[in-house]
Protein backbone atom coordinates (compact mmCIF):
# COMPACT_ATOMS: atom_id res chain seq x y z
CA UNK A 1 0.00 0.00 0.00
CA UNK A 2 1.28 3.93 -0.77
CA UNK A 3 2.28 5.81 2.06
CA UNK A 4 1.50 9.16 1.81
CA UNK A 5 4.23 11.08 3.57
CA UNK A 6 3.50 14.33 6.00
CA UNK A 7 4.66 16.94 3.72
CA UNK A 8 5.49 17.32 0.33
CA UNK A 9 6.10 19.98 -2.07
CA UNK A 10 5.17 20.38 -6.07
CA UNK A 11 8.20 21.82 -8.38
CA UNK A 12 8.87 21.70 -11.93
CA UNK A 13 11.32 19.15 -12.95
CA UNK A 14 13.21 22.25 -14.81
CA UNK A 15 13.80 23.57 -11.24
CA UNK A 16 15.22 20.07 -9.73
CA UNK A 17 17.67 19.63 -12.93
CA UNK A 18 18.93 23.13 -11.50
CA UNK A 19 20.83 21.13 -8.63
CA UNK A 20 24.33 19.92 -10.12
CA UNK A 21 24.24 16.50 -8.87
CA UNK A 22 21.00 15.81 -10.17
CA UNK A 23 20.03 12.47 -11.76
CA UNK A 24 17.09 10.82 -12.29
CA UNK A 25 15.76 7.44 -12.01
CA UNK A 26 13.85 7.02 -15.46
CA UNK A 27 12.58 3.72 -14.67
CA UNK A 28 11.18 4.58 -11.39
CA UNK A 29 8.74 7.39 -13.72
CA UNK A 30 5.29 6.83 -13.11
CA UNK A 31 3.53 4.99 -15.84
CA UNK A 32 -0.30 6.06 -17.27
CA UNK A 33 -2.72 3.75 -16.33
CA UNK A 34 -3.51 1.06 -19.41
CA UNK A 35 -6.70 0.74 -20.64
CA UNK A 36 -8.41 -2.61 -19.90
CA UNK A 37 -10.76 -2.81 -22.69
CA UNK A 38 -8.88 -3.67 -25.69
CA UNK A 39 -6.87 -1.22 -28.11
CA UNK A 40 -4.17 0.19 -26.97
CA UNK A 41 -3.10 2.48 -23.82
CA UNK A 42 -1.10 5.52 -23.42
CA UNK A 43 2.73 5.20 -24.44
CA UNK A 44 4.91 4.43 -21.84
CA UNK A 45 6.96 7.37 -20.08
CA UNK A 46 10.61 7.72 -21.24
CA UNK A 47 11.86 11.15 -19.51
CA UNK A 48 10.37 14.00 -17.33
CA UNK A 49 9.71 16.97 -19.46
CA UNK A 50 10.77 20.26 -18.10
CA UNK A 51 6.92 20.98 -17.31
CA UNK A 52 6.76 18.42 -15.61
CA UNK A 53 5.69 18.26 -11.80
CA UNK A 54 7.85 16.44 -9.26
CA UNK A 55 7.05 15.98 -5.88
CA UNK A 56 9.69 16.74 -2.92
CA UNK A 57 9.30 15.19 -0.03
CA UNK A 58 10.14 15.50 4.18
CA UNK A 59 12.78 13.27 3.69
CA UNK A 60 14.38 15.06 0.74
CA UNK A 61 13.53 12.09 -1.47
CA UNK A 62 11.71 13.62 -5.12
CA UNK A 63 9.59 11.81 -6.84
CA UNK A 64 6.93 11.70 -9.89
CA UNK A 65 3.69 11.40 -7.35
CA UNK A 66 2.40 12.53 -4.11
CA UNK A 67 3.12 8.92 -2.04
CA UNK A 68 6.77 9.44 -0.65
CA UNK A 69 7.47 5.43 -1.04
CA UNK A 70 6.57 4.94 -4.69
CA UNK A 71 8.07 6.32 -8.26
CA UNK A 72 11.14 7.64 -6.41
CA UNK A 73 13.28 9.37 -9.19
CA UNK A 74 16.12 11.03 -6.85
CA UNK A 75 17.24 9.76 -3.18
CA UNK A 76 20.69 11.01 -3.41
CA UNK A 77 20.29 13.20 -0.30
CA UNK A 78 23.34 14.85 0.44
CA UNK A 79 23.91 18.05 2.72
CA UNK A 80 24.36 20.10 -0.43
CA UNK A 81 21.06 18.44 -1.79
CA UNK A 82 19.64 20.02 1.26
CA UNK A 83 20.98 23.21 0.81
CA UNK A 84 20.13 23.34 -2.63
CA UNK A 85 16.39 22.91 -1.29
CA UNK A 86 16.46 25.04 1.49
CA UNK A 87 18.31 27.90 -0.71
CA UNK A 88 16.98 27.56 -4.12
CA UNK A 89 13.70 25.95 -3.68
CA UNK A 90 12.65 27.74 -0.51
CA UNK A 91 11.63 24.27 1.04
CA UNK A 92 10.92 23.71 4.46
CA UNK A 93 8.83 21.48 6.46
CA UNK A 94 6.48 23.21 8.44
CA UNK A 95 7.26 23.31 12.23
CA UNK A 96 3.98 21.68 12.87
CA UNK A 97 4.58 18.97 10.54
CA UNK A 98 7.84 17.84 11.84
CA UNK A 99 6.61 18.75 15.72
CA UNK A 100 3.50 16.08 14.61
CA UNK A 101 6.04 13.68 12.79
CA UNK A 102 8.53 13.85 16.39
CA UNK A 103 5.20 12.90 18.57
CA UNK A 104 4.15 10.28 16.33
CA UNK A 105 7.64 8.57 16.78
CA UNK A 106 8.26 9.22 20.49
CA UNK A 107 4.72 7.35 21.38
CA UNK A 108 4.88 4.76 18.81
CA UNK A 109 8.38 3.95 20.64
CA UNK A 110 7.39 4.72 24.08
CA UNK A 111 9.37 7.61 24.75
CA UNK A 112 6.47 10.22 24.83
CA UNK A 113 6.36 10.24 28.74
CA UNK A 114 4.43 8.67 31.23
CA UNK A 115 1.92 6.11 30.43
CA UNK A 116 -1.46 7.64 31.97
CA UNK A 117 -2.51 4.06 32.29
CA UNK A 118 -0.03 2.89 34.64
CA UNK A 119 -0.42 4.24 38.77
CA UNK A 120 2.56 5.85 40.16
Amino acid sequence: MSEMGGYCKAYLASSMRAYPGWKEKQEALRQPETSVAGGKGPEKRKRLNDDDIVYLQENYFVTDDVFKDQNIIFDDVTEAWRQFCTVKLNFKVPDEVSAMAAGSHSSATGKAGENPGTAG
